[in-house]
């Protein structure tokens, strides 16, 4: 039996384009959602040193669409309030971006000069399983998973 392949959600095709994906890694939709809509448009080592930063809770990553009970942090880019330091989703944007920069070399292009043309996180598959209570009982829970994919275009 073959898995099935996921494809990228969006076709852009070019002689200066390079992509990379990550499927059902272990963190929060939220999260990415947020991290892929920051870092959209953004040059790739830009993007790397902020995410850098992230991970060592110097700055955060401004929340714009899921901002309930998420307190204002200080020195956001964009005159904006909210927002957060997710770690664990930081790193795995980390991989695929130096992903997508090996990519970019291995066809030819300026692994220096890369803009992040296309980011986004989708909602994975959901894994069930149960979290051990207290005196023998057991509660359901959710493990949700998230669908990663970066294009990345060379700018002159």
């Amino acid at each position: 039996m073959e898995m099935a392949r996921i494809d990228y959600s969006n076709k852009i095709e070019g002689d200066t384009i390079a992509r990379a994906k990550a499927n059902e890694l272990s963190m929060s939709p939220k999260h990415s959602i947020e991290i892929a809509h920051f870092i959209r448009h953004q040059h790739v080592n830009d993007a790397i040193a902020y995410l850098n930063q992230v991970i060592a809770l110097k700055k955060a990553i401004p929340f714009r669409r899921f901002t309930r009970n998420v307190a204002h942090k200080r020195g956001l880019p964009g005159n904006w309030d909210a927002g957060r330091y997710p770690v664990k989703a930081s790193k795995a944007y980390i991989r695929v971006l130096n992903s997508a920069k090996k990519n970019a070399e291995y066809i030819g292009l300026d692994p220096e000069n890369l803009e992040i043309i296309h980011a986004t996180a989708n909602r994975g598959r959901a894994q069930k399983s149960f979290f051990p209570r207290a005196m023998g009982r057991a509660s359901p829970q959710v493990r949700e998973t998230v669908n990663l994919e970066i294009i990345v275009r060379e700018v002159a």
